[in-house]
């Protein structure tokens, strides 16, 4: 018979939740604590780390190329020796060792003593599936750092929380009900994305069983206001949804909440690999960097260095945690961030995000101008015909020039939409710098290009230019 050890036998959960405390203990352990002492449990946990890494031939590999060697790392302060990854490197290693990579410490594990795994992939949506990998410390301390973010924006308890994040191999659906139902004490309705319940169902849900918190990517909450409507439900009244906790971006925060009767708006930032990274807290001055769990740097996304606080950068991420099967060490996530330069009001130590800026690998440059699709809808917000979905398209004429087309779902008649596509393209060109093309349609026809009903994130970006 295997010895190999279950689930909760694989680490000391008792230990976890002393290291990484919630609600009540959160704030006592950390209103008291300094930048300096931060800095000495960041040390510790990140040489751990490291140490970690060096037993992986996929650090061995890349640290190696870059000319780093173990002894090289000697405290946090080391780590611009150490090159970025990201998810092109992973994606490397899953081609050069299929089918899941060299990039976990699985390998090193006798098949007897191997912990349990979960097992996750990315959507795929741009080519193969990326392999997702937690061993069952790490993936606990990542569920739990959500929890810590949702109790400390407010979450009242034996709330009901209603999920729109997706299941299926994806791995945000499941880790957000790990969160909610291993960390809090609320009723969890795990209702997923509208191919999975759909939204009418879903909307029956909230009147059915008392949803007073929804939980989600803010474009999907916002559509499903619509169909509660267009089912006679009226949000804030047959519906009292009291938080909406999402990924707000640079999303309009005031049409979300008018569109649910007014409730409070919370945001929060991470990737798959990562986990949480930051929260957004009930001062709703940015977002608090979860700093005891992860290392943030905010970087230059074209010399790869620091920038002064108060200037946008790739977000990159060292996740302090992760010591078990993946760790995660100067992950360049491709986000775009400030890091807000003045003092945290609420007495913690950790420094503050504006949160998620737009992605660096997805600006379109056009005539010297940077454009990030993510953008431009809350440019086109302060106009009352405009729906809230559009879709850029970057394309090139015969001479090869580029040009942006933006799409854009009104509430106007043909008698007024000549007038108001001019006065879209004057705004537009007003906020960007240069003028792109305007185009007008009604409500529901980019539902196919944004895919808005089916996606977690939906679309907003075409790229043409290279596709002849």
């Amino acid at each position: 018979m295997s010895g190999y050890p279950t689930y909760y036998e694989s680490f000391d959960h008792k230990q976890m939740l002393e290291d990484y405390p919630l609600g009540d203990k959160f704030t006592s352990r950390f209103t008291a604590m300094t930048r300096k002492e931060l800095k000495e449990l960041q040390n510790k946990r990140f040489l751990n780390v490291v140490e970690r890494a060096w037993q992986i031939p996929f650090y061995q590999r890349i640290w190696g190329n870059a000319g780093v060697k173990p002894e090289d790392i000697k405290s946090l302060d080391d780590i611009s020796k150490l090159p970025l990854i990201s998810k092109a490197d992973i994606m490397d290693s899953v081609e050069q060792f299929p089918p899941i990579g060299d990039f976990h410490g699985l390998d090193d594990i006798p098949a007897e003593n191997r912990p349990p795994i979960v097992f996750h992939t990315t959507s795929g949506t741009t080519g193969t599936p990326q392999p997702l990998i937690f061993g069952p410390k790490s993936r606990e301390i990542q569920s739990l750092l959500v929890a810590r973010s949702y109790r400390f924006m407010g979450l009242k308890p034996a709330a009901t929380v209603q999920s729109c994040y997706g299941h299926g191999m994806i791995n945000g659906g499941h880790y957000i009900r790990e969160a909610v139902t291993h960390y809090t004490n609320a009723l969890f309705l795990s209702a997923g994305t509208g191919l999975e319940t759909r939204s009418v169902q879903q909307v029956n849900l909230m009147k059915t069983f008392g949803t007073n918190v929804l939980v989600g990517f803010v474009d999907y909450i916002k559509r499903l206001s619509d169909v509660a409507r267009e089912e006679g439900l009226i949000p804030g009244e047959d519906i009292k949804i009291d938080m909406i906790i999402g990924h707000l971006g640079m999303e309009s925060r005031e049409n979300i909440a008018k569109a649910w009767g007014g409730p409070e708006l919370f945001d929060w930032y991470g990737v798959g690999d990562t986990g949480t990274i930051a929260a957004e807290g009930p001062d709703h001055e940015g977002m608090h960097v979860w700093e005891d769990a992860h290392y943030l740097e905010v970087l230059d996304p074209d010399t790869n260095t620091p920038i002064p606080d108060g200037e946008k950068g790739n977000m990159v991420v060292t996740c302090l945690y992760k010591d078990d099967v993946y760790p995660i060490i100067r992950f360049n996530t491709c986000d775009l961030t400030e890091v807000i330069p003045t003092e945290n009001k609420m007495s913690l130590p950790f420094k503050r995000i504006k949160g998620f800026m737009g992605r660096s690998d997805n600006m379109v440059k056009l005539r010297g101008i940077n454009i990030y699709p993510q953008g431009i809808g809350p440019m086109l917000d302060e106009s009352p015909e405009f729906l809230g979905e559009f879709i850029c398209k970057a394309v090139r004429d015969d001479t090869g020039r580029d040009e942006m087309i933006i799409m854009i779902e009104v509430n106007a008649d043909n008698s007024q939409r000549a007038y108001l596509q001019s006065e879209y393209k004057n705004l537009l060109k007003r906020k960007i710098g240069i003028e792109v093309q305007v185009e007008l349609v009604s409500e529901g026809e980019l539902t196919p290009l944004t895919q808005v009903d089916v996606r977690q994130k939906p679309i907003r970006l075409i790229d043409e230019r290279f596709s002849k």
